[in-house]
């Protein structure tokens, strides 16, 4: 069963799919709510089965997240780090490179 608090009413629903489902509670605007039962009734659907696919349409509709490319670094040849240089230091690796 799955239980929507709607403001100052409850409304239960049983699902009778087999399906593993979890009881959840969400806090709707009452003209939301009025707006997706009259929706779902309209077409012949549940209140939940119009929120779920709803759910899956926004979740799956979200962009896969695409690998950034790749940045290649310029390296040079040195003597690597002057001693005394805190590189989480800003103000001081600013003022080293000032006196250079």
């Amino acid at each position: 069963m799955i239980c929507f608090d709607v403001g100052a009413s409850t409304m239960r629903i049983l699902m009778l799919e087999r399906v593993p489902t979890m009881r959840t509670t969400i806090q709707l605007d009452d003209n939301l709510h009025e707006m997706a039962r009259r929706y779902a009734q309209e077409s012949g659907t549940t209140l939940t089965a119009l929120l779920e696919e709803v759910l899956r349409e926004k979740l799956l509709a979200r962009p896969k997240h695409q690998p950034s490319e790749r940045v290649k670094l310029k390296t040079v040849n040195g003597r690597g780090m002057q001693r005394g240089v805190d590189l989480d230091d800003n103000a001081a690796l600013l003022d080293l490179m000032e006196t250079r």
